[in-house]
């Protein structure tokens, strides 16, 4: 019966070439449908994906402003942070910065160093996003998936650090609440080169 059956169908499909056709459209187009819907948007395929390594590659720059060695400078316009090496030169890493609204500058230092830090929003942070429906805890281990990263470097006694980020996709440009964000390679690069009471300079 089974080959009866088949024979059937290809009979059915030679005499019909216009539904074969009509099969094949409709087979691309559920395909394109749930490929589109796996995505999400073209945005989110692009651009969002797991790395420790920055889009922006570090590298060593020609320095000649007279800072002395171990000073950070943040220029949060150019979303880059410079590490001054000395002997006229600095190292350069891609950073992530503060979107409308959460821009700052000024001078502070380093006050204190973690490797994979917990995360405790501040309270403020914890209202503002609740108020957009999104509810952030108000503690998180640290961890490959806890938001400040591999390393962080905290910044005087503000709120504000330089640190990981399991976002990578972020880095160059403003989309923090403030803080300085770095893709893991590149902060755990820092982190080892500089110390507790390092200058910190986060300028426009």
């Amino acid at each position: 019966m089974k080959s009866i059956f088949f024979a059937f169908l290809a009979s059915l499909m030679i005499a019909s070439p216009i539904g074969s056709v009509a099969l094949a459209e409709t087979d691309t187009q559920e395909r394109a449908t749930a490929s589109s819907n796996l995505s999400g948007s073209s945005v989110y395929s692009r651009r969002r994906y797991r790395s420790d390594k920055s889009p922006i590659p570090r590298k060593e720059i020609a320095f000649k402003e007279g800072y002395p060695a171990g000073t950070i400078i943040i220029d949060t316009s150019d979303r880059r942070l410079d590490h001054v090496l000395g002997n006229g030169k600095a190292m350069r890493y891609g950073v992530g910065v503060g979107r409308e609204g959460f821009e700052w500058s000024g001078t502070n230092r380093v006050s204190r160093k973690a490797e994979w830090p917990s995360w405790t929003p501040p309270e403020v942070m914890i209202k503002r996003e609740a108020a957009k429906g999104r509810i952030l805890p108000r503690y998180m281990e640290g961890g490959p998936n806890n938001p400040m990263g591999a390393r962080a470097l905290y910044i005087g006694s503000t709120i504000y650090r330089i640190h990981g980020t399991n976002e990578p996709w972020s880095i160059g440009q403003a989309m923090s609440s403030g803080c300085i964000r770095m893709a893991n390679d590149d902060v755990r690069h820092l982190y080892e080169r500089v110390s507790v009471g390092n200058r910190v300079i986060v300028r426009h």
